[in-house]
């Protein structure tokens, strides 16, 4: 008995490899090309060469191996589980008395060592990766500066100019909105071109930039003869072409230097992130509290007390408004009412526009403090969700076999059919809910953990339900119940009428 068990485990472990591969291969495939269809106009036509392209897509892949790991899972645990229940190999193992659990226990086994690979994948092997990735793409931006003009932001690639675009035309290669500041002088904003569209072209020899503008104008600030006179002379050349020709930094791909990246939250493992976290944490609290201290100093207690020690500051105090409170005997009761109605309307004007201008500038200060704050625990999160998606992802490698391996056993469907179909509607739920949880954690609409864990904490226990109805060999939804269920409802909504 002993040995037949082993056997059985021998041929599920290599029922499940086969698919695996296969499945793996795929899902990366699929991935890589979803990664092209976003890429292709940036990367095909822009004159770079074939060396550069694959060096992009095999550092693409090795960052999309941690999502196509669960689907590779997926697929391959519903494939082998459906084509042993659909040739009756599954029930003849069980007849024999062997559990569900114990047919899958070797794959249990080796789910768990492949989260366990995924996870010092991603914690060791990828941020090099990204940290390669970023590098090169970084270095391919300086080489061809027209790739990196992004829609309404600047660029400052070339030297001395600075380029921005309303939109681009991907297709066509047509840019609209241009604008040109030339700053080869030094001297500001006062030489300006603008156009309502133009091309990017990069000569043979890869040297010059060549930009053919449409129907635009030049505009270009003269120097003032007379400084007595607050004039500002200015020329405006208008044209319906014309072509301006940048000089490339250098046509050698040089590489840039690695600390330029290493700062960022997807080029750092566990260890990194929690020493950083630990860091931005601190520096966020600091700034809150040292932005209340201000406020309260400024606004509210201007005479009666100042923060000279660190003790006194809100940081280090429950209660920051009884801090601030003056001492008793100083406590004078006023009626502001009282004495803004005998005030004189002159003097009454003058209160109403200073406090009114104290609102305003404290209003601003609020504004732009809290912003900065906003934006410091947005980066904060980030770094937080790096650090748990490093075990999230690893550990939806088990969710995922949970889900699929009962799945087919229940469906008794193999290979690329309906088993595909099923895996990747799943698959695509815990993408969105993946996403979803990503964004509403870093927004600070859920909590960093909750927003981390959101996808594999809803699809472990529909695993569990699923594995649960597999081992007890009934179906997932139970049709006669829903009929009778429905029958019952039906004979009340007659009853009523």
């Amino acid at each position: 008995m002993l040995l037949s068990v082993k056997k059985i485990h021998s041929l599920i472990v290599k029922s499940f490899i086969g698919p695996f591969i296969v499945t793996f291969a795929i899902s990366l495939f699929f991935l890589l090309m979803q990664f092209i269809w976003l890429w292709v106009d940036e990367l095909i036509g822009k004159g770079l060469n074939i060396g550069i392209i694959l060096k992009i897509l095999y550092y693409a892949a090795a960052m999309l191996v941690p999502m196509a790991l669960p689907l590779a899972v997926l697929l391959a645990s519903v494939m082998t589980f459906g084509n042993l229940s659909e040739h009756f190999e599954l029930t003849a193992m069980k007849t024999s008395g062997i559990s569900l659990w114990r047919i899958m226990s070797p794959l249990i086994y080796f789910i768990v060592a492949l989260s366990i690979g995924a996870f010092f994948f991603s914690n060791n092997v990828l941020p090099y990766t990204n940290l390669k990735y970023a590098q090169l793409l970084y270095d391919v931006s300086r080489k061809r500066p027209e790739m990196s003009i992004k829609s309404g932001v600047f660029n400052n690639e070339i030297d001395g100019y600075s380029i921005k675009v309303d939109n681009k035309n991907t297709k066509t290669g047509m840019m609209y909105g241009f604008m040109i500041y030339d700053h080869t002088k030094r001297k500001g904003n006062k030489k300006v071109t603008v156009a309502d569209s133009g091309q990017i072209n990069i000569t043979t020899d890869q040297k010059n930039m060549i930009v053919t503008l449409y129907n635009g104008s030049n505009y270009n600030e003269m120097k003032n003869k007379n400084p007595v006179k607050k004039e500002y002379p200015y020329r405006r050349d208008h044209f319906s072409e014309e072509t301006i020709i940048f000089q490339l930094p250098d046509n050698s791909l040089k590489k840039s230097n690695d600390r330029m990246f290493k700062k960022h939250y997807e080029i750092m493992n566990t260890s990194q992130l929690s020493i950083v976290i630990d860091s931005l944490s601190r520096e966020y609290k600091i700034r809150k509290y040292q932005f209340q201290d201000r406020l309260l100093e400024y606004n509210y207690f201007k005479n009666e007390h100042k923060v000279t020690d660190k003790k006194d500051s809100v940081l280090y105090q429950k209660d920051s408004i009884r801090k601030y409170r003056a001492p008793e005997k100083l406590i004078t009761i006023f009626n502001l009412d009282e004495i803004y109605q005998n005030l004189s309307n002159k003097d009454k004007l003058s209160v109403i526009r200073g406090a009114s201008k104290s609102v305003k500038i404290i209003r601003s200060n609020i504004e732009n403090n809290g912003q900065s704050l906003v934006n410091r625990l947005k980066w904060l999160r980030k770094h937080q969700l790096a650090w748990y998606k490093k075990f999230s992802l690893s550990f939806a490698c088990l969710v995922f076999f949970f889900i699929g391996a009962p799945l087919g056993a229940i469906i008794r469907k193999g290979g690329f059919g309906l088993p595909f179909l099923v895996s990747i509607v799943l698959f695509m739920f815990y993408y969105v809910l993946y996403i979803m949880g990503e964004k509403a954690a870093t927004e600070d609409a859920l909590p960093v953990f909750v927003g981390a864990w959101l996808a594999s904490g809803i699809l472990f226990p529909l695993g569990v339900f699923i594995t649960y109805k597999a081992t007890k060999d009934s179906k997932i939804v139970n049709t006669e119940q829903i009929e009778n269920i429905l029958k019952i409802l039906g004979n009340i909504l007659k009853f009523g009428k």
